[in-house]
């Protein structure tokens, strides 16, 4: 396991999590996008590559539909000229930015001038979101609640350095009712995998529960993209329920 994702073992339920980086070559661009779930409904999903992006499906619409399907089902990774990841149905307004010159905390902060944060009182779940460019530039967002009438936009905008990446998650990790906030700065972390298959793996042990703790983990996708040419992607997608 990579010593920074190590990390995660400490948060026990850290709900879905963008991570974004450069390969120690400088050569491709890294989004990973992993799900964790508690009830039922979260847990019967599965990701999925389908037309170029990776998607959010059910794997038993019936469980799926005991939640609220509409922050359950939608495209994590939109890959075109640019890279948008959420994790919800504000990536297609983040894909649909990236169309229009400027520079990724300008694009997520248009993209997002409408979002807030999920409507799943009490926990109120952050949105999160981020975008990549050819030039290597990148951005991170969290909209989260910080009060009954207030809410943070948080943006992280940096350029991409070899072998380095961010993450950031919905949860804090700690298992508590309402579900703590991420409330700090992206997490730096980098990265040793020479490939989207061996980053998905380490993805997926990192957020391995301890002994004796509940398994969280539903799916994790990892997309390594050619800085020249984003489209011509490579892609692995783990599934718990097909381990």
């Amino acid at each position: 396991m990579h010593k920074p994702l190590a990390a995660l073992k400490d948060m026990a339920y850290p709900g879905r999590l963008i991570l974004i980086g450069l390969d120690r070559a400088a050569e491709h661009v890294i989004v990973g996008y992993a799900i964790t779930g508690r009830s039922a409904s979260s847990q019967a999903r599965k990701l999925r590559l389908q037309a170029g992006s990776i998607w959010t499906k059910p794997t038993d619409e019936e469980v799926l539909r005991q939640g609220k399907t509409d922050l359950l089902v939608y495209r994590a990774i939109a890959i075109g000229k640019g890279i948008a990841v959420s994790n919800g149905r504000q990536t297609e307004d983040i894909f649909k930015a990236l169309r229009a010159e400027g520079e990724p905390e300008d694009i997520l902060r248009n993209a997002l001038e409408s979002w807030s944060c999920e409507p799943d009182a009490p926990h109120f779940t952050p949105r999160l979101a981020g975008c990549v460019l050819p030039d290597a530039k990148a951005c991170l967002s969290i909209l989260r609640k910080e009060s009954r009438a207030s809410e943070e936009r948080a943006f992280y905008p940096w350029v991409l350095e070899p072998g380095r990446a961010k993450m950031i998650a919905t949860y804090a990790g700690r298992v508590e009712n309402p579900l703590p906030s991420f409330d700090r700065a992206p997490l730096d972390t980098t990265i040793a995998a020479p490939d989207a298959r061996s980053l998905a793996e380490a993805l997926y042990d990192a957020l391995a529960p301890a002994p004796s703790a509940p398994d969280y983990r539903v799916a994790v996708a990892c997309v390594f993209a050619p800085l020249g040419d984003f489209e011509d992607f490579d892609a692995a997608i783990i599934n718990r329920n097909e381990r």
